[in-house]
């Protein structure tokens, strides 16, 4: 990772000596398991994405009136389909993208393994955050893994702040006005911004929400930062009743 440039690090470590009590991020125990599941998993969809671009490549030399339907070759059934197709041509190319098929269909079925152990570390983890509408296993984990720890933030303001979804106060012809903030932690905003458009097609308090911001004079954009805002509240209260749940002892 690129060192911070002179001026953020003098900044970093002014802000340290003024505020020698800032609360520190941690990662151990199942936590740490999780995120390390997380990045791997994301790791082997990123190879198996540049395999199927280049088994495409393949494909369309091979035969250049047929294709896979898009984003069709993350699925076993269509890697058995374009083996089958294969089987008996000759040629190199042929050969480059049969191993190509094959590695993919190897990455899948990893994939599919991880997302289920995720999955049944989450439901552990984190059951008030899985019951938000709109929040999967895969962006729980997420949500967890770069919050590290969600104790260390003193308020809901706080950890809205360090996730990017606080809005920042512009002026504009004498007139206060919020836009969407570029700040904060980028991967945990993406997260609140999957269940945001989820919620916004088919949670009906989410959809009337927006409906009445756009009605009040709102953009499509505003409205779903608005919803973002409000989803960072859920979200901090869910993950502190987590927590909360997990350090009680059993009875």
């Amino acid at each position: 990772m690129a060192s911070p440039p002179p001026i953020d690090a003098l900044a970093v470590a002014r802000a340290a000596q003024r505020e020698p009590d800032l609360p520190m991020a941690r990662l151990d125990g199942p936590d740490r398991e999780l995120r390390l599941l997380v990045d791997h998993r994301e790791s082997l969809v990123a190879e198996r994405t540049r395999l199927i671009c280049r088994l495409r490549w393949h494909l369309h030399e091979l035969d250049p009136a047929w294709e896979p339907k898009a984003r069709s070759l993350d699925a076993q059934r269509t890697l058995d389909e374009v083996q089958a197709r294969l089987q008996e041509q000759a040629g190199v190319v042929a050969r480059l993208a049969r191993e190509l098929a094959s590695r993919c269909a190897e990455l899948t079925a990893a994939i599919n393994a991880l997302e289920k152990e995720i999955a049944q570390l989450v439901e552990q983890l984190a059951p008030a955050l899985l019951a938000l509408p709109g929040c999967g296993p895969l962006t729980a984990a997420k949500i967890i893994g770069e919050t590290a720890g969600v104790d260390r933030f003193k308020s809901r303001n706080a950890y809205a702040r360090y996730n990017g979804t606080a809005p920042l106060p512009v002026w504009s012809s004498n007139k206060a006005r919020h836009r969407l903030s570029r700040t904060g932690n980028r991967q945990l905003n993406t997260a609140l911004h999957r269940i945001a458009l989820t919620q916004a097609r088919w949670h009906p308090p989410a959809k009337a929400m927006i409906d009445r911001r756009k009605k009040g004079g709102n953009s499509g954009r505003e409205a779903i930062r608005i919803l973002k805002r409000r989803l960072s509240d859920a979200v901090f209260q869910a993950l502190l009743h987590d927590q909360t749940d997990a350090l009680m002892p059993a009875a």
